[in-house]
C-alpha cells in the first residue's frame, strides 16, 4: 500500500472524527435548556419565501393525507400514528421524509385540508424530534429541511395561529444555529453546498437572520468557486448533480432580487457556467449519460432548469476540467470519461469508468453504461460502480479503481475510491472526415503492469464508429511471461436493443426500436453476448444484454472494434 493511500485514510478517519466532534457541539446548542436563551423575540418573523422549482404531484397530497407514505420505492402506513413514530423501512426512507420535501405535493392540491394536515405533520414532527434524533438531525438533513420549510411556508402558515407561527420560528432558529456550527463537517461535496444554500436561504427570509447574511454569503461563494469547476462541471463528476445544484440556486438569485441584495457574481457566474453542462450531457433523446453516480433523468425537473438557460446554443464538445469528451456527427453523439476518479472526500458515488463511452444516434441509445437506480441505490451502488458495469475493459476481472469498504468510514463517507487512475491523458483531432479521440488511464499499472489506451473514430456522418483498445505494457514491449492477463471488452447496450451474434462469431447485428441495424464487428476477435442490467430506468431496473470481446493481452495487445449503421427495415 502506497504512503499516499495510506496518508488518504488516516485523513478519512479523522475527517469522520471531527464531524462527530461537530455534531455533538451542535446537538449542546439545541438543547432544549440551552434552547431558553435563544428564544425568538416578538420582531423575529418569515419574510419572504423562495420559490420551489421541483416538480409537484397533487395525487400524493391524498396518499399522504391518508397516512400512506411511499418514498424510496418503500410504502409505509401510519393508520393513526405520526410517521416520525413509525420504523423506517430504510435509511432513504427515513431521509426523504425527514427532508420534508415532499411538502410541495401537499402545496399542489391547494386544499384548506391539506394544507391544516401539513401543519400539523411539521407540528408532530417539532414534537417528537424537534430535540434530536440521530437521522432527522444529521446536517445533511438539517439543510433540506429548512430549505422545504421557508419554500413552503405559505403552505404551512396558511390560516396557522400565533402559538403554532412562534413555535416554527422557535424550531426554525435552533435548527440554523445547529447549522451553522456543523455547516462545515457536513459531508462534503453536494451535501455541503446545500448547507451554504440553507443558511443563505434563512439569512435572507428570517428577519432576525439577516445580520448573518455577509458571512453566509461569503462561505457559499466559498463552496461554490471550490465545487463548481471552470467547465461548469461538478468536483463529484456526476452529471445529475447540476441539475439538483441549479434547483436550489436559481430560486436562491431570485431571494436575492426579493430583499433588494444583489446576489454575488459568484453565483451568477456558477450558474452560467452550469447552464451550458446540461446540454453537454445530454444524449439527443434528452437524457444524460451514466456516468459517475447518474440514474434516470428526472425528465420534468430539466425541463424546468433548461427554461432558465437563455443561451441554447449547441453545446460544447469538451469538458477538460469534468474529464468529459464529446463527439458529434450527423445524427450520433458519443459521450466518453475521460477523467480519473474525484477527490476522496466526494467519491462516494465516483465510479470506475474510465474510458467508459456511450453512442446514441437518431435518438436512439446503442450502447450505454449500466447507471444507477432512482431507489434502492444501496443494494446496487458498489455492483454499478465496478469498471465491469461500464462499457470499457476490465483486466483480470478487476475495476480500474480500489473502494475503501470500512464500517466506520461507511457511516460518514459511504465508500470512498481509495486509489484509481492517476494519470488520464486525452487528445482529441479531425482525421479525414471524421473525429477522433486517444485517451489512455494508468489505473491497471500498479496491480498489473498495464496502460490502457483506447481510440475512437467517428466518421462525418455518424454512421460508423471505429476503436481500438491497447494494452501497454509499463516497462518494456512486452507483458512479462507469468503477468495476469486477461481482459474483457465491454459494450452495455441499451434495454431497446437486441443483439443477435453473428454465425462467424466476429460481431453482433444490433436492431434498434426505431428498426435500425447496426453492426458491432469485431474484425479478428470472437464476441459473445452476455446478459446484463440497465439499473438507470426510470421504471427501475431492467434485464439487457452486452456484447463481450475476451482475449489475453499477451496475444491479442491490440483489439479493434467497429460500429457501423447497415439499414433500416422497413414496416
Amino acid at each position: 500500500m502506497s504512503r499516499a493511500v495510506i496518508a488518504d485514510r488516516s485523513r478519512l478517519f479523522w475527517l469522520a472524527l471531527r464531524r462527530r466532534l461537530s455534531v455533538l457541539r451542535g446537538r449542546v446548542l439545541v438543547w432544549p435548556l440551552v434552547g431558553l436563551v435563544y428564544r425568538p423575540s416578538g420582531g423575529e418573523r418569515l419574510v419572504i419565501a423562495p420559490q420551489e422549482l421541483r416538480t409537484a404531484d397533487p395525487t400524493r397530497a391524498n396518499e399522504i393525507y391518508s397516512g400512506r407514505f411511499a418514498f424510496a420505492g418503500k410504502i409505509v402506513v401510519c393508520d393513526d400514528r405520526s410517521p416520525f413514530e413509525m420504523e423506517p423501512p430504510t435509511k432513504e426512507w427515513a431521509e426523504l421524509l425527514l427532508g420534508f420535501g415532499w411538502l410541495r405535493h401537499l402545496r399542489a392540491a391547494n386544499s384548506t385540508v391539506i394544507r391544516a394536515s401539513a401543519r400539523a405533520l411539521v407540528d408532530e414532527w417539532i414534537t417528537i424530534q424537534g430535540s434530536w434524533h440521530p437521522i432527522a438531525w444529521q446536517p445533511e438533513i438539517v439543510a433540506r429541511r429548512i430549505m422545504s420549510w421557508l419554500t413552503q411556508a405559505t403552505l404551512i402558515l396558511d390560516d396557522a395561529d400565533l402559538r403554532f407561527y412562534r413555535r416554527l420560528l422557535r424550531s426554525l432558529t435552533r435548527q440554523v444555529r445547529f447549522l451553522r456550527v456543523t455547516a462545515n463537517d457536513t459531508r462534503d461535496g453536494v451535501a455541503r453546498l446545500q448547507a451554504r444554500i440553507a443558511l443563505t436561504y434563512a439569512s435572507l427570509c428570517m428577519a432576525k437572520q439577516v445580520r448573518h447574511l455577509r458571512v453566509a454569503t461569503r462561505r457559499l461563494v466559498s463552496e461554490l468557486e471550490r465545487q463548481i469547476l471552470p467547465d461548469g462541471g461538478h468536483i463529484s463528476r456526476n452529471p445529475g448533480v447540476i441539475i439538483e445544484i441549479l434547483l436550489d440556486l436559481l430560486p436562491l438569485s431570485q431571494a436575492f432580487a426579493a430583499r433588494n441584495v444583489p446576489p454575488p457574481p459568484a453565483l451568477i457566474n456558477a450558474v452560467d457556467r452550469m447552464m451550458p453542462m446540461l446540454r453537454f450531457f445530454r444524449h439527443a433523446d434528452g437524457t444524460f449519460m451514466l456516468f459517475n453516480g447518474m440514474g434516470p433523468t428526472p425528465p420534468g425537473l430539466l425541463a424546468t432548469v433548461l427554461a432558465y438557460d437563455d443561451a441554447r446554443g449547441t453545446p460544447v464538445a469538451n469538458a477538460p476540467y469534468s474529464g468529459y469528451q464529446r463527439l458529434e456527427a450527423g445524427p450520433s453523439t458519443l459521450l466518453m470519461d475521460t477523467g480519473g476518479p474525484p477527490p476522496l472526500e466526494v467519491s462516494a458515488d465516483g465510479h470506475a469508468g474510465c474510458l467508459a463511452f456511450e453512442f446514441s444516434s437518431r435518438l436512439q441509445r446503442i450502447i450505454v453504461n449500466c447507471g444507477m437506480p432512482a431507489t434502492g441505490r444501496e443494494s446496487w451502488r458498489q455492483v454499478a460502480r465496478a469498471t465491469a458495469a461500464h462499457s470499457t475493459v476490465t483486466f483480470n476481472d478487476s475495476s480500474s479503481c480500489i473502494f475503501l469498504d470500512s464500517p466506520s468510514i461507511r457511516r460518514v463517507f459511504g465508500v470512498p475510491i481509495l486509489d484509481g487512475p492517476r494519470n488520464v491523458s486525452v487528445s482529441r483531432d479531425h482525421e479525414g472526415r471524421g473525429m477522433v479521440l486517444r485517451a489512455t488511464h494508468d489505473g491497471y499499472v500498479e496491480r498489473f503492469g498495464i496502460i490502457h489506451e483506447r481510440f475512437v473514430s467517428l466518421s462525418g456522418d455518424g454512421n460508423r464508429l471505429d476503436g481500438e483498445d491497447v494494452f501497454l505494457p509499463v516497462t518494456g514491449a512486452t507483458l512479462p511471461p507469468d503477468a495476469e492477463d486477461h481482459f474483457a471488452v465491454r459494450f452495455h447496450l441499451h434495454p431497446g436493443t437486441r443483439a443477435t451474434r453473428l454465425t462467424n462469431g466476429h460481431g453482433a447485428v444490433l436492431l434498434l426500436p426505431n428498426r435500425d441495424v447496426w453492426n458491432l464487428d469485431a474484425h479478428d476477435h470472437t464476441v459473445v453476448v452476455e446478459e446484463s442490467v440497465y439499473l438507470a430506468g426510470q421504471d427501475g431496473p431492467r434485464r439487457t444484454t452486452q456484447v463481450v470481446i475476451y482475449g489475453q493481452a499477451h496475444s491479442t495487445p491490440r483489439v479493434r472494434w467497429t460500429l457501423s449503421h447497415v439499414r433500416q427495415i422497413s414496416t
